[in-house]
């Protein structure tokens, strides 16, 4: 990993950019189509978002604005809890890939395990995949016995799992079971949603390389071969986000680093969801 355009390769062969840039609580309109712009002009080549975001709509045209073409940005959408289910699921992706103003989607993600629903909903992206509507399809938020319970039965194993992920909830078995059955792990909240910066191992290990906390659990990430996608609408910190090929953490920094963890989450427990 030494560039931003970087990618992991999927177990189907597709690649996905190990950085990109996260737009939840992005609003429509400008100050997204403005977050996309900026992130694009920096080098970026994935993008995140999700149905339940709002946002589509000005991904998509930030994304045809640029002159990049389609084919060099990854872009990710997800279907949301309400829309689960098999018929609901293809009716919302087709919304999705509407409103993003795109012929396919290069990753499309069941955006939490919803009890009762997940296994049709993941039907219908094993369809969408088939008929060639997304390039790669995976699950977000899913535990060990969620992604257990979808491979007893699919066709096509998911290719990521996106969760939250961060110094303080390092999931290692979760990232373990992901890695044995070649499922990429991805970090939402990578940073804790600023949580995690004051933290004193991170602030020092920055210093030691000249560079911001934020940097150094960023690469953190990506030297536990994890995709992570932190969000920001600042040009300041979409840029400082994207820095992180200059320096590597030792082996000894990196067990410092998960020492750190603590089991906790910031984003709601999969298995506690009120859905």
């Amino acid at each position: 990993m030494n560039h931003l355009q970087d990618c992991a390769v999927l177990h189907n062969g597709v690649r996905m950019p190990w950085v990109g840039l996260g737009v939840y609580k992005v609003k429509e309109g400008e100050e997204v189509k403005r977050a996309v712009r900026t992130a694009l002009e920096m080098g970026y080549r994935h993008i995140d978002t999700a149905a339940f975001y709002e946002n589509e709509e000005g991904v998509g045209q930030a994304i045809r604005e640029s002159g990049i073409p389609r084919e060099q940005v990854f872009v990710t959408t997800k279907v949301w809890n309400t829309d689960q289910g098999y018929e609901t699921t293809l009716k919302a992706f087709d919304k999705s890939l509407k409103k993003l103003g795109f012929d396919y989607v290069d990753l499309y993600l069941v955006h939490w395990p919803v009890k009762g629903k997940y296994k049709e909903t993941y039907k219908a992206l094993e369809k969408l995949y088939k008929d060639g509507y997304v390039r790669a399809i995976g699950v977000s938020n899913f535990q060990i016995h969620h992604l257990q319970d979808v491979l007893a039965d699919c066709e096509i194993k998911p290719m990521v799992n996106q969760v939250e992920y961060h110094p303080r909830l390092t999931q290692k078995e979760l990232h373990a079971f992901c890695r044995e059955n070649g499922i990429q792990l991805e970090a939402w909240s990578p940073l804790m949603r600023g949580e995690i910066l004051n933290e004193p191992t991170i602030v020092e290990i920055g210093k030691k390389y000249g560079k911001t906390p934020a940097q150094v659990v960023l690469r953190w990430d990506l030297q536990n071969s994890v995709v992570t996608i932190p969000k920001s609408v600042t040009p300041a910190r979409i840029k400082e986000n994207a820095d992180l090929f200059d320096f590597s953490l030792s082996d000894e920094e990196m067990k410092r680093i998960d020492a750190l963890n603590a089991n906790k989450r910031i984003g709601p427990d999969p298995d506690h969801f009120n859905f």
